[in-house]
């Protein structure tokens, strides 16, 4: 049985609207993401994850939407979609795209008609004459709602939504949602996506009694979703957007019959925690916390992404030091989180910003690369909402970091002004021809990891050391095993490795970086991957 693609892939998350701008309008477009497609076979990435291109509001990014089948028009129309694709595929890229499940925009057709008094439509939203229903469901964005149910003076009633009070929540008890999101995503993949990231997954279905997240129903319905796509479509990927422990997210794989990924969300939090406290015994511990999934399916891992840095899944006092530590200013605080970019989050230190992404790159999962992270793009923080993070990609040193012909100030969003993160000081043309930046840098190590195997489905090992601030694991396979070290301090250190003693050649690491037997050296936030070679009578099944 031959290997699934996305076990082997690398992923590079994008707003279309972010990318390139090909019309002058201010705005990224797939025309723009097109003309872009070269850049990213250069630096390796094998498949490219769309945010939300919808017809929409764009009251939320985009993830609030009025119209499933339609492309916002400030993008380009299906046609472009199209031609998107078919150029991606022509270059060996495959591509995935967000699809909202849980809920749509209150602008949507549906919504409009069923808030009208004996609409046929009424069903398709959960609506209540109180607002007191489902109380031991969480509210989500606690900075923004105190309730689950917003009144609707149309409908003279209460309606539901998980998120915010301009997305109601779909009526999944109501079959005819469940066969119209069945047949948007067969509509997509009918385009050509070769997968669709579900967005929001665990909120599907209310019951009385329960915190309405991980219900039976909501496992039935995603597995009637996966054999839909595993009946009528070859080699087509769902991934699950689920915020939860991985002991439920495990769940949202199914006995290999529902999603064939899920992210990895506790962990992101924890790697940054551990080097706020010099100390990787809460990543170990979410590690070891981290069930079997079944075979054929993936974890994907990430360090950033477009939203905030989540910090539900941490201990008040953690998200407190986490506070303190990473978003000293207030308005660096969104939700239960942090919305930073990777290199601000990390004070722009590159050993740190190196530290990370080799860990995710041999962490067990498929990584996810955030766009403009390659270059250690800073942001906005200030911005409205989640934006400070989706600011233009700086493509070079001019006013609008060729992104756009358009003046700076027709843009969708600034450009990122502070000196340190400014385009004159962090762009892809000045990286691309420079053979020490950190954009040659993460090139090279994508092309090392695609040369290493045993980093896409090796076996995964934590290797016990003598200093809690080194993070140590092996990766093996038949044919090779890929030994990791990780040094969480800012101080040199030298500990013992509990393991036995082995010959290793160093495939890639940080300088001052070396391996006696047991005892590894590592220079403040120093890492390595070495190489350990099997003997030649040694063999694994």
């Amino acid at each position: 049985m031959s290997t699934p693609w996305f076990v082997d892939a690398v992923f590079y998350e994008v707003p279309v609207y972010a990318f390139f701008d090909s019309d002058g309008d201010g705005v990224g477009d797939f025309a723009g993401l097109t003309g872009k497609l070269d850049y990213l076979e250069w630096l390796g990435v094998t498949c490219i994850w769309l945010l939300p291109f919808y017809e929409s509001p764009l009251r939320d990014g985009g993830y609030d939407v009025s119209d499933f089948r339609s492309v916002l028009p400030r993008y380009g129309t299906v046609a472009d979609v199209q031609r998107f694709l078919d150029e991606a595929h022509r270059r060996g890229l495959r591509v995935i795209a967000d699809m909202i499940v849980n809920h749509t925009s209150d602008q949507h057709p549906w919504f409009q008609e069923a808030q009208e008094p004996g609409s046929a439509l009424r069903n398709r939203y959960v609506w209540s004459d109180t607002p007191d229903r489902y109380p031991d469901a969480r509210v989500i964005f606690t900075d923004t709602h105190d309730s689950n149910w917003t009144w609707n003076p149309v409908a003279e009633a209460y309606y539901w939504h998980r998120f915010f009070d301009h997305q109601p929540d779909l009526n999944f008890d109501d079959p005819g949602v469940q066969d119209e999101i069945e047949d948007v995503i067969r509509f997509w993949l009918t385009l050509g996506f070769d997968g669709l990231r579900l967005d929001a997954v665990p909120y599907l279905y209310e019951r009385d009694g329960t915190d309405g997240e991980n219900l039976p129903e909501t496992h039935d319905y995603l597995k009637r979703l996966r054999s839909m796509v595993d009946n009528e479509f070859d080699d087509r990927m769902l991934l699950a957007e689920a915020n939860q422990w991985p002991e439920d997210v495990v769940e949202y794989f199914g006995n290999g019959d529902e999603f064939h990924m899920a992210y990895h969300f506790p962990l992101m939090p924890r790697l940054f925690l551990a080097l706020a406290k010099r100390d990787v015994g809460i990543v170990i511990d979410i590690l070891d916390r981290t069930p079997e999934i079944p075979n054929g399916c993936r974890w994907g891992m990430f360090l950033r992404n477009h939203d905030e840095l989540t910090l539900e899944m941490v201990s008040e006092d953690e998200r407190e030091h986490m506070w303190r530590h990473y978003a000293p200013d207030p308005s660096m605080r969104k939700n239960v989180g942090i919305r930073r970019r990777l290199a601000p989050l990390l004070g722009g230190d590159r050993r740190k910003i190196e530290l990370l992404n080799a860990l995710l790159l041999s962490f067990p999962g498929s990584p996810f690369l955030y766009y403009g992270d390659e270059i250690g793009m800073g942001d906005e923080h200030r911005l409205d909402d989640r934006d400070g993070v989706r600011t233009p990609m700086q493509w070079d040193d001019s006013p609008s970091a060729g992104f756009s012909s358009a003046d700076p100030v027709d843009l969708y969003l600034p450009i990122v002004s502070s000196s340190e993160y400014s385009p004159a000081a962090v762009n892809v043309t000045a990286q691309s021809n420079d053979p020490d930046s950190l954009l040659r840098w993460m090139r090279e190590m994508l092309a090392i990891r695609s040369d290493s195997p045993v980093l896409s489905d090796g076996a995964f090992q934590i290797i016990r050391v003598s200093d809690p601030a080194i993070l140590s694991f092996e990766r093996t396979d038949p044919a090779s095993t890929l030994l990791v070290v990780a040094n969480f301090s800012e101080a040199m250190v030298s500990a013992t490795l509990d393991m036995a003693a082995k010959p290793a050649t160093t495939l890639a690491g940080a300088p001052g970086v070396s391996l006696d037997g047991t005892s590894v050296t590592l220079g403040p936030y120093g890492w390595a991957w070495f190489d350990v070679p099997i003997p030649k009578n040694e063999s694994r099944a």
